[in-house]
């Protein structure tokens, strides 16, 4: 016995290394179908890693202090070695964090991956998307540029429209009548340590609750019903090691490549990954002409601004992204894929994704009649394909779905 086999069966004994490789690896068997659509899970989890490993080193040199906060950024942009690529790769990460989660959870929609038995794992993921949220709108604030402070505002202030408690509440979370220094002082402790604990926990149970019922694929069809008789694998599957992870490893590439290509040519993106205005120090003095939060959250603030009423602005968004999780009980069809659903479905999906695009886009532009009508049209077809979701989705015919994944 060698010595790195003496020291895996030292580690064995003491800790489950071998057992939970076999588990989540070389012994868990994936379908043999997989196509590009799943390169985005594992994409979303190589994001986590760099803003983390980033963020570590923009705190450093961070001061969060609403004095100190803007000049200590252009310290790390000018003056901090390499400082100005910690500060791109985190903030490019940010915008291609959510570009990942929305394709990955796009490939859910049309192959059915939160149907049964995967409930479970789509609550998962709409709670790491919901943290993931929360974890980029706070980390938007500690710049302390023009749009960091004015948006936080206009964000914070929109729970002012809860009866009885809003206006309580508002103050509660900024920690002061107004966005000062203590909101930066608890977003910045929020954004570093509580909500990063929250995800990593949350992506730990996704992946166990996954591997726990076995992934989808794009014919929709369950492994596990047609296995070996003696080895008990499934005849339609295929270890996720090494096959899935040399897979992977092509992604990540193309990945890096597209990443580095916006870090070192376009890291602000024309505007959309970082704002004009944020490169202004706050000025609590001097509102900006037009306040719109980052392009991730436009959809939601078009929303928003749709609705006359505050209050029932504030419910519409959030009813927007809460509504989501209800996915796995509002679908009736008997097929998950989208290849073998009928022509009632692909209508209404290309419909959501046309109303979640032009909601992302008019979210970005002012309040004229014509952009807000617009967006209550785009918001009623939103809102349609999950409410109406039921009824066109159980009246529909689907092909027939194959035993096994065809050759």
């Amino acid at each position: 016995m060698s010595a790195m086999q003496k020291m895996i069966g030292w580690i064995d004994d003491r800790f489950p290394l071998t057992v939970t490789w076999k588990a989540h690896l070389s012994e868990y068997y994936a379908p043999k179908n997989f196509n590009f659509w799943y390169f985005f899970g594992s994409l979303a989890l190589l994001v986590l890693v760099n803003q983390i490993f980033t963020g570590i080193f923009l705190t450093m040199n961070y001061k969060p202090d609403t004095l100190l906060a803007f000049g200590s950024v252009e310290y790390i942009m000018r003056d901090v070695d390499w400082g100005w690529l910690i500060r791109y790769m985190h903030s490019v990460g940010a915008s291609m964090f959510f570009v990942v989660v929305y394709l990955h959870m796009f490939r859910g929609l049309i192959y059915g991956s939160y149907r049964k038995p995967r409930e479970l794992v789509w609550i998962f993921g709409m709670m790491i998307y919901l943290a993931l949220m929360a974890e980029a709108f706070m980390g938007y604030l500690l710049p302390w540029g023009q749009m960091s402070f004015w948006g936080a505002q206009v964000i914070i202030s929109l729970f002012g429209a809860i009866p009885v408690i809003g206006d309580a509440l508002s103050t509660w979370i900024r920690g002061d009548f107004v966005v000062s220094d203590a909101t930066l002082n608890r977003f910045f402790a929020f954004h570093v340590i509580a909500i990063p604990l929250v995800l990593l926990g949350l992506v730990v149970a996704h992946i166990i609750a996954l591997h726990e019922v076995g992934s989808n694929n794009p014919e929709g069809i369950e492994i596990k019903k047609v296995k070996d008789p003696v080895t008990h694998i499934p005849l339609d599957g295929i270890p996720f090691h090494p096959y899935y992870t040399v897979k992977d490893i092509v992604g990540v590439v193309v990945f890096l490549m597209v990443f580095s290509a916006i870090i070192f040519f376009a890291p602000e993106m024309g505007g959309w990954f970082l704002e004009p205005d944020n490169f202004i120090p706050a000025n609590p003095m001097k509102t900006p002409p037009h306040i719109v939060p980052l392009w991730y959250f436009t959809p939601f603030y078009a929303l928003l601004r749709a609705v006359p009423n505050k209050l029932f602005g504030v419910i519409g968004m959030g009813a927007a992204v809460l509504i989501i999780t209800f996915l796995p009980w509002l679908d009736r069809a008997k097929a998950k894929s989208i290849r073998y659903r009928g022509p009632i479905y692909k209508t209404f999906l290309t419909l959501f994704v046309i109303s979640f695009v032009g909601l992302g886009y008019l979210g970005t532009k002012e309040p004229t009649p014509v952009h807000t009508a617009f967006a209550r049209i785009f918001g009623t077809i939103y809102f349609a394909f999950f409410l109406l979701m039921p009824l066109y989705t159980s009246i529909e015919k689907t092909k027939p779905v194959p035993e096994r994944i065809p050759e």
